[in-house]
């Protein structure tokens, strides 16, 4: 999601997903040697250089993606170590060691001057469909930004997981990425063994009559996740089945990716498993037990609760390593 648990509404962002709609790139062929490249992003600008971008700086999970996809980025932005010095989930796949991390002070800021050193060709970053600028940058860091070098979106709600894996393939093949090389197609087996894996659990649970919510929380709100507005959890449901229950009142005015409720009303969506978003923003299952009213339902009191990591890279090696551990999960909590 986009934000931080700064505020509540912050936070309301900050628990949405991951995906991507709208126009796709023009620019689907590496230009040739010397050539001019140009490429239509998600925004609908075309952007063109007089050759093929070589020095490349994205966001976290855009970066991975790229990189998955044989796209290799100089340089970062967003989340990328945590505290324990493990990477983090949103950056998982890329080497700390090897890009230059450029983020700011804050959320959506950059430091200029050490992008600028990287003299990039190109600025790459996902884009919600809810939003006009690009995640990971608020406004005024965006135009700052666009005069270093300029920036490409990629959007990241509205589609199927599948699709919007292939919005950052295509965006790779452009770059020059060999997204038809072995290790991408073991890779998208892989993401499709996982799919199935996932698939015979839905049809497990459905018989069973078991359900699964999404959840997260702050201090101040917990929070039910709807699955329709994230490509993944969407995904899960409608390709795979996975029974996750849609809450009641998504909160519109953040871009319906969640119902915002009090912690008194954590028990107004039984369920059998407790989906919990992973990242560092949201409360851990440990600390929502600390709330008396979450700790007495069903899954809470049993201890059923799987991850869900919701700003993962939109690539198929990235999905193939969540759903099989997601799968090991469910079957643990199913025994």
């Amino acid at each position: 999601m986009r934000h931080t648990f700064r505020s509540a509404a912050v936070a309301v962002v900050s628990l949405a997903a991951v995906s991507a709609l709208s126009a796709c790139g023009s620019a689907e062929r590496p230009a040739e040697s010397g050539a001019a490249w140009s490429y239509t992003d998600d925004r609908g600008k075309t952007v063109t250089r007089p050759e093929q971008p070589q020095r490349i700086v994205a966001q976290v999970s855009a970066a991975a993606a790229l990189e998955d996809f044989g796209v290799d980025v100089a340089g970062t932005f967003g989340p990328l170590v945590r505290d324990d010095g493990s990477v983090e989930p949103e950056a998982a796949g890329l080497d700390p060691a090897e890009v230059t991390d450029v983020t700011g002070s804050g959320y959506g800021q950059v430091n200029l001057e050490r992008l600028a050193s990287l003299h990039p060709d190109l600025v790459v970053s996902g884009k919600y469909a809810e939003y006009e600028g690009l995640w990971h940058l608020v406004q005024e860091q965006e135009s700052k930004v666009a005069e270093i070098a300029p920036t490409v979106g990629v959007q990241q709600s509205g589609l199927a997981l599948p699709q919007a894996i292939e919005k950052y393939e295509r965006l790779a093949r452009a770059l020059g990425g060999d997204v038809d090389s072995e290790r991408v197609r073991a890779d998208r087996r892989a993401f499709e063994a996982a799919a199935d894996r996932l698939r015979g659990i839905g049809e497990r649970m459905r018989s069973e009559g078991r359900t699964i919510l999404g959840v997260g929380g702050t201090k101040q709100e917990f929070f039910a996740v709807v699955p329709g507005r994230n490509p993944d959890l969407d995904y899960y449901v409608r390709e795979l089945g996975l029974p996750i229950i849609t809450p009641d009142n998504p909160d519109e005015s953040t871009g319906g990716y969640f119902e915002r409720l009090s912690w008194e009303k954590a028990d107004a969506y039984p369920a059998d498993i407790m989906l919990w978003d992973a990242r560092a923003a949201s409360m851990r299952p440990e600390q929502m037990k600390q709330n008396p009213v979450f700790a007495a339902t069903a899954a809470a009191s049993a201890g059923k609760f799987v991850e869900w990591d919701a700003v993962a890279p939109l690539s198929y090696a990235s999905y193939a390593r969540i759903m099989n551990k997601l799968a090991d999960q469910l079957q643990a909590q199913l025994a």
